[in-house]
Parts: C-alpha cells; sequence; structure tokens
C-alpha cells in the first residue's frame, strides 16, 4: 500500500507539473521499496527503473550530468531536431505568441482567453460603418461592375479616395482614419457582403499594401511623403511578392536588384537597377506606387562585404521609366483590378528601399510581420461576409419558398443544409473577432493568422455550396437577379492566394506553429545551433530536461483525462459547458504530446510527411475554432438564444478533432509508435464525440429561418436593404411580407385543401401564375378580410418574384457582348512577361 501511495503522489505531481525532478524522487522510491517488498512484477520493474533512471539523471551533480549525458543528448537531438532554412529562421523570429500558444501548452489557462480585452469598435469607427460604408454599399450593383463596368463606376473609385477608404489603419497624424484592426476587419466584411470586388479594391491597400510596410519600417522621409499621399488616394498602391517560377515563396523569387551608381533627377545616387516579373498583383493595373519584393544583390560590395545582400522591399513610382503595368487578369468573373507588372534594368535611388539603405536584406522580416497583420483581416472577413450573405438569403429564400403546400425550410433535407450555413457562419465570425481582438492588444499572430485564412476561406467554399443546393436552379442561373453567383465564384480566389490552402495547411500551420509555439523548441534549436560547444552544452542543460517533463506530463494529462472523461480537470463554470472545457482539455494535452512524439521522431522529415502536417493542422484549427465560440459566447453575455449554436460548434469542432488526431495516430509515420500513441490519447477508443444530433441540427437550421434575435446576430455586420429590386433586398422584402402575411396564407393554403376536387383543380391553376384571381377568390370566400386583401396580393407577388430568374433574348447577349468587348482590349506584352 505505501508503494502505490508513494506513485499515486508521483503521477499527481506529474499531472499537477510541480517538481519534475520530486516526481522523479519519488517514484524512484516508491520502485526501490516494491523491490524490497517483492510487490513488483516485470513489467512495474522495468518502469520504475526508466524513473528511478530519470530520477539519478536530474540529481546528478550539474558538470557531470552535463559531460556524461547532456553533451551526447545535444548531438542525438541535433541530427533529430527539424533544418531550418534562413527565411524559415526569420519566420520563426517574426510575429508573436498568444493564445495558440496556450492550446500547444497541453495544459490551456482558459482565464487568459476569457480575460482578454475582446474585439471592439469606438463609436468613431462605428459611425463610419454607419454612414460612409453604407453609403459605399448603396452605390455598389454588382451586377453592372462584373458584366457591364468591368471595373468599379468611377463615382465610386471617387468616392473611395474621398472618404479614407486606403488609409482604415494609417494614423491621424499621417492624414489617416487611424482605425483599429477590429474596424479594418468589420469594414471589409460589410463591403465584402455587397461587392467581393469592391472589397478587394479597399482591403489590399490597407493590409497587403505598401502603406502597411511604410507604418512599421519606413523611414520618416518616406513617412511624410507616401502616407499622407496614400491616406487621401492620391497615390494608388500595389505590393508586388508572386513570381511565375516561385509563387510567393519569397526565398526563391528570381526578381534581383543589384546595388550601383545611377541617375535620379538629374544627380548621381547609389541605387538599385532592378529587374522583375510578378503576376496576380491586385491594384497593378491601376497603381501609381508599386512594391516590390526582390533580392538585392553587391557584386561591386557598394554597401558591404557579401555579393548576396538578400530579400528586400522596395516602392517604384509607376511613372518611372521601363515600368510596365495595366494588362489585367480577370480573376473568376470579379473585377477587382489585378494584373501583371514587370521591369528590366528600372533604377531606383536608395530612398525608395522601404526604410532605407538599413533595411536592406530585411524584407522577409517585413513581409512576415506584415502579412501576419493581412492574413488575419482580409480574407477572413471575405469569408465571413460570404457565410453571412448565405445565412440570409437562403435562410429567407428556404422560408419563403414553397413546396406541397409547406415552406422547404420545413423539410429535413434542406434543413441539414442549412445547419451547417449557420453554424459556420457563426464560427467564422467568432474566430474572426478572438483574432482581431488579438491585433488590437498588438499581437502580431502569425500562426494564428494562418490558421484564420485557411479555415475561414474553406468554410465559406462549405457555407456557399450548401446554399446552392437550397437554391438550386434559382442560384445557378447568372443575372441581375442572382444573390449567390459571385460568391460561388469568388470562393477559389480566397483558396489560392496570400498562400494556397493546400500549402498553408499541409506546411505553415502546424510545421511552424510546432515550433514558433513550443515551450522550449525554439530554445533547443538555438543552443543545437551554437558554435561554442560548451555554451550549447549549458543551454540545452537547462532546457532539455523541463522538456522532458513537459512530455511526460502531457502523455499522463492525456491518458487520465481521456480515461475519465476529463472530470478530474479543474476548468471554468461559465456558460454550463463544463464537459466541452474538459474535452478541449483533454485533446490540448494529446495534441501537445502529439507534436513533441512528432518532432521527436520525425523531426527535420516534417516537411515531407505533408499529410500527418496537414492532421495536426486540423486538430489545431479545431481546438481554435472552438476556443473562439467560447470566447464569442463570453463576450456577450451568454445569452441563452445562441445556446443551440454554441453546443453545435463545439460539438461539431471536437467531432472533427477527434477524428483528425485519430488518422494522425493510425497513420502516424513510426509504426512502432502507433499503439502506445493510441492507448494515451484513446485508451477507450475514439467514441463519445458524434457531433450535433439531428435535433440540435433541427434548432440550429432554425436561426437562419425564423425572425428572432439570433438570425440578426448571425447577420450581424452585413449590408442590407429591403428593396425589391435589389438581388439580396428582393428576397428579404419576401421574406418581411412573408412573416407579416403568415396567418393569411395559412388560412388560404387551408381552405383549398378543404375544398372539393374540381374545384380545387381551378384553385390550382390560380395558385400557380394568376395570384389576383386567387386573392379576389379568398377574399370573395372570406378567407381573407377585405382589408388584408391588398397585402396578401402583395406578398404573393413578391414571393413569386423570389424565384424567378433572369433569361436573355438575343439581343440582350448581344448587348452584354458589346460591353464587354468594350472593356476587354488586347495589351501589347513584353517580350520577357509570362504569356
Amino acid at each position: 500500500m505505501s508503494v502505490l501511495l508513494l506513485l499515486i503522489s508521483a503521477l499527481v505531481l506529474i499531472y499537477l507539473g510541480i517538481g519534475g525532478t520530486v516526481a522523479a524522487a519519488v517514484m524512484a522510491i516508491a520502485t526501490v521499496v516494491g523491490l524490497f517488498q517483492d510487490e513488483w512484477h516485470l513489467l512495474s520493474i522495468i518502469f520504475g527503473g526508466i524513473f528511478l533512471a530519470l530520477a539519478l539523471i536530474l540529481v546528478i551533480p550539474g558538470d557531470l550530468r552535463l559531460d556524461k549525458i547532456s553533451r551526447p543528448l545535444l548531438g542525438w537531438v541535433r541530427s533529430r531536431l527539424p533544418k531550418l532554412s534562413d527565411t524559415e529562421q526569420e519566420a520563426l523570429s517574426s510575429g508573436s505568441v498568444d493564445w495558440d500558444g496556450e492550446l500547444f501548452s497541453g495544459k490551456p489557462n482558459w482565464n487568459k482567453l476569457l480575460d482578454a480585452k475582446p474585439a471592439h469598435l469606438t463609436s468613431e469607427e462605428q459611425a463610419f460603418l454607419d454612414g460612409p460604408v453604407e453609403k459605399l454599399c448603396s452605390m455598389l450593383d454588382d451586377w453592372k461592375i462584373t458584366h457591364e463596368h468591368y471595373d468599379l463606376p468611377d463615382k465610386v473609385w471617387k468616392f473611395i479616395r474621398e472618404n479614407g477608404f486606403f488609409g482604415l489603419v494609417i494614423p491621424k497624424e499621417d492624414g489617416g482614419l487611424g482605425f483599429s484592426n477590429t474596424a479594418h476587419s468589420e469594414i471589409v466584411m460589410k463591403i465584402s457582403t455587397r461587392s467581393v470586388s469592391a472589397a478587394v479594391t479597399v482591403m489590399v491597400p490597407n493590409s497587403l499594401g505598401p502603406g502597411e510596410l511604410l507604418m512599421h519600417y519606413g523611414t520618416d522621409g518616406q513617412k511624410q511623403h507616401y502616407l499622407p499621399r496614400l491616406a487621401q488616394g492620391e497615390e494608388i498602391p500595389c505590393f508586388a511578392l508572386t513570381s511565375p517560377v516561385a509563387g510567393s515563396d519569397a526565398g526563391a523569387i528570381p526578381d534581383k536588384g543589384i546595388v550601383c551608381k545611377g541617375e535620379w533627377n538629374g544627380e548621381e545616387v547609389l541605387g538599385l537597377k532592378v529587374t522583375w516579373n510578378k503576376r496576380y498583383i491586385t491594384l497593378a493595373p491601376v497603381a501609381t506606387l508599386i512594391g516590390l519584393a526582390i533580392k538585392v544583390y553587391d557584386p561591386e560590395h557598394l554597401v558591404g562585404e557579401t555579393d548576396e545582400v538578400g530579400v528586400t522591399c522596395v516602392l517604384v513610382p509607376r511613372d518611372t521609366e521601363g515600368v510596365n503595368a495595366g494588362a489585367r487578369h480577370l480573376p473568376m468573373n470579379t473585377v477587382f483590378m489585378n494584373g501583371p507588372t514587370w521591369g528590366t534594368d528600372v533604377f531606383i535611388p536608395m530612398d525608395q528601399v522601404i526604410g532605407g539603405q538599413d533595411m536592406l536584406g530585411k524584407g522577409w522580416t517585413m513581409l512576415l510581420e506584415c502579412l501576419s497583420i493581412g492574413r488575419s483581416i482580409s480574407l477572413p472577413a471575405l469569408g465571413t461576409g460570404a457565410g453571412k450573405v448565405a445565412s440570409l438569403a437562403t435562410g429567407s429564400y428556404a422560408y419563403t419558398r414553397e413546396q406541397f403546400g409547406r415552406s422547404i425550410s420545413q423539410f429535413e433535407g434542406v434543413q441539414e443544409a442549412l445547419e451547417p450555413i449557420a453554424g459556420y457562419t457563426y464560427m467564422m465570425d467568432a474566430a474572426r473577432l478572438l483574432t482581431s481582438g488579438m491585433l488590437d492588444r498588438g499581437v502580431r499572430p502569425s500562426v494564428p493568422s494562418a490558421v484564420l485564412k485557411y479555415r475561414n476561406t474553406d468554410l465559406m467554399r462549405e457555407v456557399i455550396n450548401h446554399a446552392m443546393d437550397v437554391v438550386a436552379g434559382r442560384g445557378v442561373i447568372t443575372g441581375p437577379r442572382n444573390f449567390l453567383a459571385r460568391a460561388y465564384q469568388a470562393v477559389p480566389i480566397g483558396i489560392t492566394v496570400e498562400g494556397a490552402n493546400i500549402l498553408t495547411r499541409s506546411l505553415m500551420i502546424f510545421g511552424q506553429g510546432s515550433i514558433r509555439c513550443h515551450p522550449f523548441i525554439v530554445e533547443e534549436i538555438e543552443a543545437a545551433g551554437m558554435e561554442d560547444e560548451d555554451k550549447a552544452a549549458k543551454k540545452f542543460d537547462g532546457i532539455f530536461y523541463r522538456h522532458l517533463a513537459h512530455t511526460t506530463r502531457n502523455a499522463l494529462r492525456a491518458f487520465l483525462l481521456a480515461l475519465t472523461g476529463g472530470v478530474i480537470e479543474s476548468v471554468p463554470r461559465h456558460g454550463e459547458i463544463i464537459r466541452h472545457y474538459r474535452q478541449l482539455a483533454r485533446f490540448s494535452a494529446a495534441f501537445a504530446l502529439m507534436t513533441d512524439v512528432t518532432l521527436l521522431t520525425v523531426g527535420g522529415g516534417l516537411k515531407a510527411r505533408q499529410r500527418l502536417s496537414g492532421r495536426m493542422a486540423d486538430c489545431l484549427v479545431h481546438l481554435y475554432y472552438a476556443t473562439a465560440v467560447i470566447k464569442q459566447w463570453h463576450e456577450e453575455g451568454y445569452p441563452d438564444d445562441q445556446r443551440p449554436l454554441v453546443e453545435w460548434s463545439l460539438k461539431t469542432c471536437l467531432r472533427d478533432l477527434q477524428d483528425s488526431m485519430r488518422e494522425a495516430i493510425i497513420n502516424f509515420p513510426v509504426p512502432a509508435l502507433r499503439w502506445p500513441l493510441r492507448l494515451l490519447v484513446f485508451p477507450l477508443g475514439a467514441t463519445g464525440l458524434n457531433g450535433p444530433d439531428d435535433s440540435l441540427g433541427t434548432k440550429v437550421s432554425r436561426t437562419i429561418v425564423e425572425d428572432t434575435p439570433v438570425r440578426q446576430r448571425i447577420s450581424r455586420g452585413a449590408y442590407t436593404n429591403m428593396d425589391p429590386e435589389d438581388p439580396l433586398g428582393r428576397v428579404l422584402n419576401a421574406y418581411k411580407l412573408a412573416n407579416e402575411t403568415a396567418g393569411m396564407r395559412g388560412r388560404l393554403h387551408e381552405a383549398i385543401r378543404n375544398r372539393d376536387e374540381d374545384e380545387l383543380d381551378g384553385i390550382a391553376l390560380l395558385m400557380g401564375h394568376e395570384r389576383k384571381e386567387l386573392v379576389d377568390w379568398a377574399c370573395a370566400e372570406g378567407v381573407v378580410k377585405a382589408d388584408e386583401c391588398d397585402k396578401l396580393l402583395e406578398a404573393l407577388e413578391a414571393l413569386y418574384d423570389v424565384i424567378r430568374v433572369d433569361a436573355f433574348d438575343e439581343d440582350g447577349l448581344k448587348a452584354l457582348s458589346r460591353c464587354a468587348k468594350g472593356k476587354r482590349k488586347v495589351v501589347e506584352r513584353s517580350p520577357k512577361e509570362e504569356t
């Protein structure tokens, strides 16, 4: 019994993370006592011996342990740790760790999540959303933009420039609006619910253009000259990173700048002779200021001792001799300005290097810092906006569309499609707000930005596909009436740009996150890379054993939390979602354990194990989104009408998390570890987390069908109107009238059902197309009151109008063709520019 108590004491110490040395010593004592008392079997002796050895390691005098154990271990660890390129090293040193670090720790501090300052808007920012943003949205006709003008109208460009849309985040002292990242996200999201083309036009200068780089790294002279001009729309910026042969890999770009002397404004100055060929560059066709990522070389050693200086960010005025731009790409029938830019031996002075000469070679770090901001805002806002439009439009359409005398929203098959539209939109919004709140607190979330970009654009695809299933033929006919077509066509853009989702999932999220967010790996890599062996061994000795205790604790936590259903874990009681907190704590421990085992066994081979990396990335995604939902619900005061959405989101995330981790384990690249990992993570089997049931799914589907505050909450931030001539307004107007006349239409259907068969045939004909005659009949029969007749007719006309689709006669199609020909011009290309 004394041995058992000693063992339990040691396990408790390890579980709580208190004193790895003490825990090992206690277990060693238990081993010795057990041997003397003859209470141990062979397996117990083996495990006891391991802990005895661990205890001896931890209590050996420092110098002896350093020479006999730590130095050899360091050599072995060097062979296992990932080998990082220069760009990867810079990626690890850029950005910062916040809630993502807690998820990697294996024991998340829930108070850190719940107490963190949430995303919020100032009264000035809300006024801008209610004023200029609302006005801009009302000016946008997406059909004309994409099928007639192939551009934003001149009055829209003028309004955007004059109202500061290009300077949302530029400080007020530099002429901008000085808005928060949350405001930036809300503005882009709202515009995207009206026009993807307009949203991209606004978002790029604020998150992916030179402005962000200048704000953080520009010289005083550059800031004073360019920021006011950018904020006021006098300069239209673009930033060109992507090269045809290198994609977005800045380490492989062929675009170059040679340090040399040249003439600028009539004087000989030191500068760069720049050659580039870029594509997919948003705003390039109209940009007056082109930002470039290039590799700088200094063959004459005019600025240093090395030939290759490195990736550098520069500014090239469009009117500089030799600059080519103006041709356009057309990304999936959206018409935001996008195209190639190229130039050969274009000379610019050192003053055009962002940050000046001192920032030569530091462009990759600059890009990583700023991309983490843009990736956290732009595309996640776009995805959320698409979800909000789909929720509003599809929920309204499903309610108003009737088949067999019933709203199709009552059909279980339709509810099955509406359910993820509502649930995923709620999840996207929660993750967006969690991350923008981080940004506003000064965090530079490199890993969450990748998580958010990947998942929100992927969920955008899921939501829009489900919406198209519900709307069916109404959604596949293009024309001014179609309220889903642009979002459907724009899905691949979000999936592809700013790091394609395959790359982001299989390489970036877990590949970088497992190192960036790990409490010990970065320091171990630094120790392994030190040239001074004595200093390296000492640094490693001070880290490795803490890492070992960390891994042991997470292994024990994962096993015990899985075995007990998490009941031994202390978690918050807010919102009565204790069981979900416990499961999240359990899987955080399992995720941390899997991370350590992966790094230890796969190590530098992780880049090639992209299926494993992708599955582990999915685990992190589901952890992050589940906790984002908890954070959002907490900030809103745990309203009970959102509970079905919260429960659905948490159950969905936990089910998908379990599936992703199970797949990672059964396909783990070291077969000998599969069963031990299964035993630790799923001692009772991968069961019990089955996701939402049908009853909960039905409740969630109703959140976007029934006219309640929770429907308004899901669609909060979207642009809406009731104009019966507007694509979305037509559906919302019909939805409003359908709700107002629900009783009248119910009496009408009941009256029809009670008629004899001969009379019913005639009424059925009236119901098909002759709505006025049907209402007259209902009024004459007393089915509806006299003062209800006009309202009923208005509703029936609106409900019929919702299901109509566009049709073009030959003249109409020719007119569209003439519009297209008027805008599509053949542009001569440089011989060096990719065809």
